[in-house]
């Protein structure tokens, strides 16, 4: 894996984990009870993005170490999820026909 592929891996991680983490603890105007004219009672009053952004990015890199070294060190393969046989029969290591 290279080092930019290492990076997109990282960030679709790290983006598939802030959208999750998001919604966690999110208190609305309707929950406090101070609803600002002209916005929905679902709009967040307390968000806490900093902190969120922190505990996704600790959490990423956790996954990202573990999905990265299954890669690397080939435990599963682009052929292990061949699971219809489009791949074809895998060529041989010393590089011969057959």
């Amino acid at each position: 894996m290279g080092i930019t592929s290492a990076l997109v891996l990282f960030a679709v991680i790290w983006s598939m984990t802030f959208l999750i983490i998001l919604p966690i603890r999110v208190k609305t105007q309707g929950d406090l009870g101070e609803i600002v004219p002209g916005t929905h009672a679902g709009a967040p009053e307390v968000h806490n993005i900093g902190k969120k952004a922190k505990i996704t990015t600790a959490i990423s890199l956790v996954l990202w170490a573990v999905i990265a070294g299954i890669i690397l060190s080939e435990v599963i393969s682009v052929r292990d999820l061949d699971w219809y046989g489009h791949m074809g029969p895998e060529a041989p290591a010393d590089g011969t026909d057959g």
